[in-house]
């Protein structure tokens, strides 16, 4: 098969994937037939299959784009980050840009996590600890550069408080809004790290 028509079964497949999240996201993954996303997408069915053999497949497919997505976003912010303290800012700040201009994705995530085939769900599991994980590094390399700043809980427990807060944005920001997600991301990092500050 040439790289060209590997580019064009990749573009084919990220449409289909993108277009099911928007589809479960309204319906809900169990309502939601491969006959209709055949049809969202302007596909014959068997052509579908071609792509994802079943709905699981798609779903895994899903979660798997959006931790790859969120581990390599991790890892530049905190390679880009001036220090630990603008690397938690940062974080949390690119997580809501992120949540922000992936509603549909982070509601299927989130509400559509027990359709996941049982064997896959630990896989999806770890890879949402090694991304809590760079939260958590960061957090601790900031507290033991200063240690007069009292967190007054564990470093995961913060951590886990400020991705709920974000995470959350999926349910209630609205693209046509007063603030960007840029704008909304820098004020809730600012709030949620102000006691962090030396």
């Amino acid at each position: 098969m040439t790289e060209t028509a590997v580019s064009r079964a990749d573009q084919q497949r990220a449409r289909v994937t993108s277009t099911s999240a928007h589809i479960f996201s309204r319906r809900g993954f169990r309502a939601t037939s491969m006959n209709e996303i055949a049809a969202a997408v302007g596909l014959s069915k068997p052509t579908l299959y071609h792509y994802f053999r079943s709905k699981e497949e798609l779903l895994v497919r899903i979660y798997s784009d959006v931790l790859d997505e969120s581990l390599v976003l991790a890892r530049r912010t905190v390679a880009d980050a001036a220090s630990p303290l603008d690397a938690v800012r940062d974080l949390i700040a690119a997580r809501v840009v992120y949540t922000c201009e992936h509603q549909a994705l982070l509601k299927v995530c989130f509400e559509e996590e027990h359709e996941l085939p049982a064997e896959l769900a630990e896989e999806v599991l770890r890879r949402r600890r090694a991304f809590e994980r760079f939260f958590v590094a960061a957090l601790e390399r900031h507290l033991e550069e200063h240690p007069r700043v009292r967190l007054g809980m564990a470093p995961k427990v913060y951590v886990n408080m400020c991705l709920g807060a974000v995470n959350w944005c999926y349910k209630w920001y609205r693209p046509d809004g007063p603030q960007t997600p840029e704008e909304l991301g820098r004020q809730m990092a600012g709030t949620l790290t102000a006691s962090l500050s030396p």
